[in-house]
């Protein structure tokens, strides 16, 4: 058996990332595997924290620029070369104390090489995958090439950065991807092939139920009883498309719609009343708007629309804890009490909080991202669509879909809000579809060959 070290950016926060790589550590040392954490940032986990390698820091986001943007904040190529390398020297230095002490006999980078989110820590790891010769499983989860604000290598060393090591040929390192458009753009790109493995999630855990610690959580976040809770769970970053979830909550709360939620009543026996409130509730942490125009635009747009949305990142975490004397509730808890979920994402690579939603066995709105059609919609699940057509973008610059596929959408949700027979059946079908093709013990299938 492996003594593992898994490295990413950081750790134990409510990121698809983080949130991946806990089922992989799980799932490997339930196979008799050591595993230890090594990251910028641990959040709620325990692990090893190197602070060069996290990816908001100031030298990161920099250097991340001057890679993939313009060659803006260096004089020449040299100079940012200088930078890069210093950054990269001072990582590689605390890794190599990582694998010492904790006995590391094998690697297993989280998107280091692939994103490049802070470019120096694949560079280092790399090095000191080669120079102790440890074998390495690299679990790419998005690439420096799928950003969709664009990418422009700045400059002969950006160049030469992402043919070496984004990610790295080897015959020490095995690579894989979470989806089979990666897998054919890796082999295409770099001459690699690479394992497809999905998201998985735990779906013979304990369902997630109200107890003594969340039961105020509607109430703390200022929803009633005969409110509706819509639930967008996902980073507030600009490829989550959640622009269109706000439409949507837009035409659900139309006068006719809410006549009809008012004439049936809800699905679990509540009302709704002429008070009752449609809310869009964003549980996702902002930080990783880089541009920083995305949320202010989201705010714009919930201010033209009239509908009701509520920011509470600050009380959401990977898990429970207590903060400055006050409360924080889990991810997991906001599921608990949502009533739906929208998952507009234009671009994943998979999608975890898709996962998350069905284990919850919650309906859903989703737009049918690539990724989605190319290697999930067959599987058969039943999901309220907005299609996979973007009709434009409006003033502020947020996409848009077809008002009559909002519409239909809408229509749709009602449905599952108000008929307890349609909404069991459904949730339950995409809870065995889901469990079926996506569950821990599928994990360990994949794994079991790709640790020999």
């Amino acid at each position: 058996m492996s003594t593992i070290g898994i490295f990413h950016y950081k750790v134990g926060g409510t990121d698809g990332v983080s949130l991946e790589l806990d089922k992989w550590k799980r799932v490997l040392e339930g196979m008799g595997h050591t595993v230890y954490l090594c990251g910028g940032d641990l959040g709620t986990a325990e692990g090893t924290l190197i602070e060069e390698m996290y990816h908001h820091r100031p030298d990161a986001e920099r250097i991340n620029y001057n890679t993939f943007r313009e060659l803006r904040d260096y004089p020449d190529d040299a100079a940012y070369r200088a930078d890069l390398m210093r950054l990269a020297d001072v990582i590689e230095r605390k890794m190599r104390d990582f694998v010492a002490e904790k006995g590391i006999d094998f690697l297993i980078p989280q998107n280091v090489w692939s994103v490049a989110a802070n470019p120096p820590v694949s560079i280092a790891l790399t090095r000191v995958m080669r120079d102790l010769h440890l074998p390495a499983l690299a679990h790419n989860h998005d690439f420096y090439w799928e950003r969709t604000d664009g990418v422009s290598l700045t400059c002969a060393t950006a160049i030469e950065l992402a043919d070496k090591y984004l990610p790295p040929r080897d015959p020490l390192a095995r690579h894989v991807v979470i989806n089979s458009l990666a897998q054919r753009e890796l082999a295409e790109r770099k001459g690699i092939r690479a394992t497809v493995v999905p998201n998985v999630f735990d779906f013979e855990a304990p369902a997630w139920q109200p107890d003594d610690y969340n039961r105020d959580f509607r109430a703390r976040i200022g929803l009633k009883e005969n409110d509706i809770f819509i639930l967008q769970a996902t980073r507030i970053v600009t490829r989550k498309g959640i622009e269109l979830a706000i439409d949507f909550v837009k035409m659900l709360n139309s006068p006719v719609r809410r006549a009809r939620l008012s004439e049936r009543g809800l699905y679990d026996g509540r009302s709704f009343e002429e008070d009752s409130r449609i809310v869009l509730v964003l549980a996702g942490y902002a930080h990783d708007d880089v541009s920083g125009r995305y949320v202010p635009r989201l705010k714009q747009k919930i201010q033209q629309t009239g509908i009701d949305a509520l920011f509470i990142e600050e009380l959401v975490e990977g898990q429970r804890q207590m903060r400055n004397g006050e409360k924080i509730y889990s991810l997991w808890d906001t599921y608990v009490f949502a009533d739906f979920v929208t998952y507009p994402s234009l671009w994943e690579g998979w999608g975890n909080q898709l996962l998350e939603a069905l284990r919850a066995r919650l309906p859903l709105m989703l737009w049918e991202y690539p990724v989605y059609q190319a290697d999930i919609k067959s599987k058969g699940l039943r999901v309220v669509s907005l299609g996979s057509e973007v009709q434009g973008r409006d003033e502020l610059g947020l996409v848009l879909v077809a008002r009559p596929v909002i519409e239909a959408a809408a229509d749709r949700a009602v449905e599952l809000l108000t008929d307890a027979g349609l909404r069991r059946e459904t949730v339950e079908h995409n809870f065995q579809v889901a469990r079926r093709h996506y569950s821990l013990e599928s994990l360990k299938g994949y794994l079991a060959p790709l640790m020999e």
